[in-house]
């Protein structure tokens, strides 16, 4: 009978992705991106929306102000930067 070491097979880490629009875009290679979501009072039980800045990595600098991207979690990249643009989901339309 031969012992063999099972190694137990641990599922990989899921990648943090949230889904935003850019705010700006005029810093090199940095986007800020606004991820809004509904949440519940916890008082008064209403659905309010809440919206966070998050600042995303953004090499080729595809991104402009008001398109909708994809951004996951990174290292950190600098003080304020810890995601990176994944994918530019759709661009502004509307030119103000």
């Amino acid at each position: 009978m031969t012992d063999e070491i099972k190694t137990p097979v641990v599922p990989r880490r899921q990648i943090k992705e949230l889904v935003g629009v850019v705010t700006a875009a005029k810093m090199q290679k940095t986007i800020v991106v606004r991820v809004s979501r509904r949440i519940q009072h916890s008082l008064y039980q209403r659905y309010v929306n809440v919206s966070k800045k998050f600042y995303a990595h953004d090499e080729q600098g595809e991104a402009r102000a008001g398109d909708t991207v994809r951004i996951v979690a990174s290292r950190p990249l600098s003080k304020l930067k810890r995601w990176r643009l994944a994918e530019v989901l759709s661009r502004r339309t509307s030119v103000d």
